[in-house]
C-alpha cells in the first residue's frame, strides 16, 4: 500500500524532504478544476492590477507578453494528494508586475481573479522571485486545460492557490479569502 501512494518516496529520502506527508509522486499532469474550460479571444484578452496600487494598469497580451520573462524550475503539490517534480515554467516574474503596480505599503495580500469568477488569495510574503505569471509549461504553451493563456504559479503554496486563466491582480490590506 505505501508504495502504491508514496512510490519511490521511501527509498529515497531526498524525496521524503520535497514530497509532503500523504501526497503521492506522479509523471503526469492531472487536469482538476470547477467549471468549464473557458474559450479566449487574444484580440480582447486583458490582464488587470488594481487595488492597494499607486500605478492600476491593464494590459493586452502583446503588451503582456512584451514584460520581462524569467523560467522557473519547482515542484507542484496538489491539495488532491499529488505532487509532480521538477516542473519546468516560464512567463513574467511576479516582481515585474510588482514593480510597475508600485504596490503600496499597506497591502499584505493579492488575490488573483480568474475567468468563471474563481479567486485564490496569498499573503504578499509569499512572492518571492520563483513566483511566475506563467504562459509556458515544459517549453510549450500552456494548454487550455492546465490554464492557458495564463496561470499564476506560487511554489511555496498548493496548487489551487494558482488560478487558471487568471486574468488580473488585486492587490489588498487584508486578507480575503479566495
Amino acid at each position: 500500500m505505501f508504495e502504491r501512494l508514496f512510490g519511490d518516496r521511501r527509498a529515497d529520502p531526498a524525496l521524503a524532504d520535497r514530497v509532503p506527508p500523504g501526497q503521492y509522486l506522479t509523471e503526469k499532469f492531472p487536469v482538476l478544476h470547477y467549471g468549464s474550460v473557458p474559450r479566449v479571444d487574444l484580440a480582447t484578452w486583458d490582464f488587470r492590477i488594481f487595488g492597494e496600487v499607486d500605478n492600476p494598469f491593464r494590459l493586452t497580451w502583446d503588451e503582456f507578453r512584451a514584460l520581462p520573462r524569467a523560467q522557473v524550475t519547482t515542484d507542484i503539490h496538489c491539495v488532491t494528494r499529488w505532487s509532480k517534480l521538477d516542473t519546468h515554467w516560464e512567463g513574467v516574474p511576479i516582481q515585474a508586475i510588482l514593480e510597475l503596480a508600485q504596490v503600496r505599503p499597506a497591502a499584505t495580500h493579492v488575490v488573483g481573479h480568474a475567468e468563471q469568477g474563481y479567486t485564490a488569495n496569498v499573503p504578499l510574503s509569499v512572492l518571492d522571485d520563483d513566483v511566475l505569471l506563467a504562459d509556458t509549461y515544459e517549453g510549450e504553451p500552456l494548454t487550455p486545460d492546465h490554464g492557458w493563456p495564463l496561470r499564476l504559479i506560487v511554489p511555496k503554496k498548493y496548487f489551487w492557490k494558482g488560478p487558471k486563466w487568471i486574468r488580473g491582480l488585486e492587490f489588498l490590506a487584508h486578507d480575503q479569502p479566495g
